[in-house]
């Protein structure tokens, strides 16, 4: 159960009471120890419990610096071990500096200098006392002082673990974050693709076949009727791959509405007869064994021949386009061709389209190359593979 956060920041926040707060206990305990006697209890030796308020002093400062106040509460109880022998009382404090040390001071500093107090203080205590150094009373103390680094190193231990613990939880967690942002962003960036080729083909469409109703209004009603059909039938496709595209931006608990399918290549004969409808000669040809294709790809494919159309309708005069799809053993290869003349761009660009025809192929492992031919137009070239290699973890 994880501590209040008030609990959690009392040590840091009064450092020095805590400091000494052990003080307090080793008073009572020597207070008590001197008021013990084989007749009962009786006033306690104060002189000894000052002795041991003394020795607590140096505490107050154990968390700033912790081999110091070892080393000095541990030469203080030595030297009144052998000055005065008869009323030393335990050396708690010096305990106290020693567990301090091995919590905050490094394994080997923590250990040399408790090893060295712990033989120091055997020594004396039994040198003083006539004792044996292995007798009880001596080894006591011996035992009190390896303990103390013991215990001070196994607290140390689990707190770093811990602290481990919850860096490696906030690593994940921040690790989580991005990845969610990652996908979010790869998510819009799909997205605004979609929207922008659904969005320029048909506005392309319907702009070029509303110039063409114009034109022929008065001198040939009749083509002037079949290019404002075109323009529904454009203008209603939109709507539906827009209503399609903005249907994935809903909740999960949102009632569906009307989804259009996703295009495939088998609705290329429909994306070419409008640009046939708005004057352009478009030639679709099919080389190789037609495989089947990944779904992702086939949408890729599309996706590239519908930004080439609109892009060869927008920005070049051109009359005629050649499709060609080139099946392969591992890959799908589309050329789109036309016979626009160099420098004559029917309106500004933005790049966009070229961007998104490059993110679509890379985001499924292929590769779309564009450039002028030096024979005259325009020339996309996309290679795709044909089947997606299985996602790794």
């Amino acid at each position: 159960m994880e501590l209040p956060m008030v609990w959690r920041q009392w040590p840091a926040r009064h450092a020095r009471i805590t400091d000494v707060l052990p003080a307090v206990p080793l008073l009572v305990i020597a207070a008590a120890a001197t008021a013990a006697g084989q007749d009962g209890w009786q006033e306690p030796r104060w002189h000894e419990v000052v002795w041991t308020a003394l020795s607590c002093i140096p505490l107050a400062f154990r968390s700033r610096w912790p081999l110091g106040v070892a080393l000095f509460t541990v030469a203080g109880d030595l030297t009144l071990m052998a000055v005065a022998p008869h009323i030393a009382p335990t050396p708690a404090a010096s305990l106290i500096a020693l567990y301090t040390l091995a919590l905050l001071g490094s394994r080997r500093t923590a250990w040399t200098v408790g090893v060295a107090a712990a033989v120091a203080i055997t020594g004396v205590h039994a040198a003083t006392h006539g004792e044996s150094v292995v007798a009880g009373a001596s080894l006591l103390r011996l035992d009190f002082a390896i303990a103390a680094i013991t215990l001070g190193r196994a607290v140390r231990s689990r707190r770093d673990n811990l602290a481990e613990a919850r860096a490696r939880a906030e690593r994940a967690e921040r690790m989580q974050e991005q990845e969610a942002r990652r996908r979010v962003t790869e998510e819009r960036v799909r997205i605004a693709r979609d929207l922008h080729d659904v969005v320029a083909h048909h506005i392309t469409l319907v702009n070029a076949q509303a110039g063409v109703a114009h034109h022929l209004m008065r001198a040939n009603p009749d083509q002037a009727y079949e290019a404002l059909a075109h323009i529904k039938e454009n203008s209603r496709a939109a709507l539906d791959e827009l209503r399609a595209t903005v249907g994935l931006l809903r909740q999960p608990d949102d009632v569906p509405g009307s989804r259009a399918p996703i295009p495939r290549l088998d609705d290329l004969d429909t994306l070419v007869g409008g640009f046939r409808a708005s004057g352009l000669s478009v030639r679709v040809s099919r080389t190789g064994t037609p495989a089947p294709l990944a779904s992702a790809t086939e949408l890729t494919a599309y996706r590239i021949i519908q930004e080439a159309l609109t892009n060869t309708h927008k920005h070049a005069s051109a009359t005629r386009i050649a499709v060609v799809l080139d099946y392969g053993a591992h890959a799908l290869r589309i050329t789109v061709t036309d016979d626009g003349r160099p420098g004559a761009p029917k309106g500004p660009g933005t790049g966009h389209g070229l961007i998104g025809m490059h993110e679509r192929a890379t985001a499924i492992g292929g590769t779309v190359t564009t450039g002028r031919r030096p024979e005259g137009g325009f020339e996309v070239v996309a290679e795709l593979p044909l089947s997606l290699a299985p996602a790794t973890v």
